[in-house]
């Protein structure tokens, strides 16, 4: 098969190692992709959101599989453009991912918010404000219990949700959001809802909208600082099998959110052919739904695809056929650990174009590097993004499989580097 990937990150490359592996892959395509990924396939100049540059590479390649990395273009509606396609244009492929109307899961909070109460999903309490009762907000605001959690509606590029500690604090938020449009239209209407003091852990599930495999979970640590201080990133790093993810936990959260999920999606009508990442809080052995977003994380994805035994093209495909239910899925006994190494400043301000040293490195076979924001400018890596690079390992335990990552993040090299040595911590 013909893959083309859309993205330029860490998921990106961890996706395109992953497919490469596969011998249904034939050709595999990336647009933009980054220095990394070129290794392993062919780049295309392409922008994850030129809708026609798109359809007409996949025309002209016999693109069998379009595999959307982020979530701008889904929400944007790449799968509804891309079925146009096979009618108007007689292409013959199929898209990862959901339509239009079924990413609202991620692309809008209140969406998801009220599908899971449909549902009848645990999730945090929560109301919804615009410009038009802000009034209302400020006095729902002003009686609610502390911490108080805010979230812009719309998509805000990972920043759009801000905890409070105080009322005051709260407040200013509500009005830079609704008032000062802090994040444009995603923060035109402002999700409030109660604060779930719990553990997080996500859950990646495969489906077509009506059957689903869960194709493995991971703990990502947001603070910057070790310990989990300091400002909240993308994401520093992650571990996986989480040791209180037994049979039963799992359980719970097949029967009381992924089932009920998928179910929802079938009986209204949202066609759904791609990933479902849960984001969950582990409240005293209780699931409950944080978000749920409509593509792969990043960077869980550096440690469940390497975690995956399974065939992932052949697992696409089962989803196209509709013979995911009878896909058997297997997973490593082993522990994986990804650490990322960031740019000086982040997650606020940072320079782009420092020189990369050490890239080059030949890693032992239980160790991957994954690019996630570099370039190669005349031959020579440099930055590119807040987060830079991640070292992903293979391990006896967590604490081992951290260590080797962080040992060998020691040989590579830029100024101002920085990389969290505490992952998985609380496990060790």
């Amino acid at each position: 098969m013909n893959v083309l990937i859309l993205g330029s990150g860490g998921r990106e490359h961890a996706l395109a190692w992953k497919i490469n592996q596969s011998h249904h892959c034939n050709q595999l395509y990336i647009a933009p992709g980054n220095p990394g990924i070129a290794q392993i396939g062919q780049i295309v100049e392409m922008g994850v959101n030129d809708f026609g540059a798109i359809k007409a590479f996949s025309i002209n390649n016999k693109i069998d599989v379009l595999v959307v990395g982020p979530e701008e273009p889904l929400v944007n509606g790449i799968y509804d453009y891309m079925e146009k396609a096979k009618t108007e244009n007689g292409w013959k492929g199929f898209v990862v991912g959901p339509s239009k109307e079924a990413a609202q899961l991620e692309g809008s909070k209140a969406f998801s918010k009220k599908f899971m109460q449909r549902y009848g999903i645990p999730t945090a309490a929560y109301a919804e404000f615009t410009q038009e009762n802000f009034e209302e907000g400020i006095a729902y605001i002003k009686q609610h219990s502390l911490p108080i959690v805010l979230k812009a509606d719309g998509l805000a590029a990972g920043k759009g949700v801000v905890i409070s500690e105080t009322h005051d604090d709260a407040l200013k938020v509500f009005e830079e959001m609704i008032i000062n449009r802090q994040f444009g239209k995603a923060s035109a209407k402002v999700v409030i809802e109660e604060f779930l003091k719990g553990i997080e852990v996500s859950v990646f599930v495969l489906t077509n909208g009506h059957d689903y495999q869960v194709i493995g979970h991971a703990k990502d640590y947001k603070r910057i600082g070790e310990g989990d201080t300091g400002l909240n990133t993308g994401g520093m790093g992650c571990v996986t099998p989480v040791p209180f993810m037994d049979d039963l936990f799992m359980q719970k959260v097949e029967e009381r959110i992924i089932a009920p999920t998928v179910n929802g999606l079938e009986k209204e009508g949202l066609v759904y052919n791609g990933f479902i990442f849960f984001g969950l809080m582990n409240v005293c052995g209780e699931p409950e739904v944080i978000e749920y977003n409509c593509r792969l994380g990043d960077p869980e994805t550096e440690v469940i695809l390497p975690r995956l035994d399974t065939d992932l093209l052949s697992l696409f495909a089962a989803m196209d056929n509709g013979t995911l239910e009878d896909a058997n899925i297997n997973f490593s006994d082993d522990y994986f650990a990804t650490v990322v190494a960031v740019s000086g400043g982040y997650p606020g301000d940072y320079k782009k174009n420092i020189p990369i040293v050490g890239t080059e490195n030949k890693l032992p076979p239980n160790s991957l590097l994954f690019h996630a924001g570099t370039k190669d400018v005349d031959g020579q890596m440099v930055t590119n993004g807040g987060r830079v690079l991640t070292i992903t390992t293979k391990g006896n335990s967590i604490g081992e499989a951290v260590n080797q990552s962080v040992l060998l993040l020691k040989d590579i090299q830029f100024e101002g580097i920085n990389y969290r040595k505490d992952i998985g911590y609380e496990f060790d």
